[in-house]
């Protein structure tokens, strides 16, 4: 960006890229999804269950409507969809962690955020589809859908193994 003033803030970069975990150079939507499901076993160290499942929710909510002009502002300089940007996929992998059950049991914490990645990377279903929407909304839709199968899928298994 010679001699341009870019259209965002730090805040936009801390943010969008998972508080800089997109900056890793090598599999930025892995280690935002790592990043955010680190956090969230963390937080499940300390909170009742109930509370981290509300908290979970709340910041789903909240980082996909905070995220939306961040995103906005970013693609301005850095194009369209950028790798760096993964608050996408810190949204995707704490839908499909919805579905660990009140054990916490470590495998399906690391299930969960396998069946994310599966399907952010293969994006069946409509997920492809997600990504054609505008303003910012397609780089977090395509995630929350891959997140939303990936907690069926759980779902699903727990149901099943009663």
């Amino acid at each position: 960006m010679d001699n341009q003033q870019r259209h965002y803030t730090w805040w936009d970069d801390f943010f969008a890229t998972g508080f800089y975990s997109g900056h890793i150079p090598f599999a930025p939507g892995t280690m935002g999804a790592l990043t955010a499901t680190l956090m969230w076993w963390i937080a499940s160290c300390f909170l009742p269950y109930n509370v981290l499942q509300w908290a979970t929710a709340v910041c789903i909510v909240l980082f996909t409507l905070v995220s939306i002009p961040s995103i906005r502002r970013l693609e301005l300089d850095w194009g369209e969809d950028p790798s760096r940007v993964v608050v996408d996929e810190v949204v995707g992998v704490w839908i499909c962690l919805l579905g660990v059950p009140a054990s916490l049991h470590w495998g399906y914490v690391i299930a969960a955020f396998a069946l994310f990645r599966f399907f952010d990377i293969v994006k069946p279903l409509g997920v492809r589809r997600m990504e054609r929407v505008p303003a910012g909304w397609g780089v977090m839709l395509d995630d929350i859908l891959a997140g939303i199968y990936g907690l069926a899928v759980i779902l699903l298994f727990r149901w099943i193994i009663g």
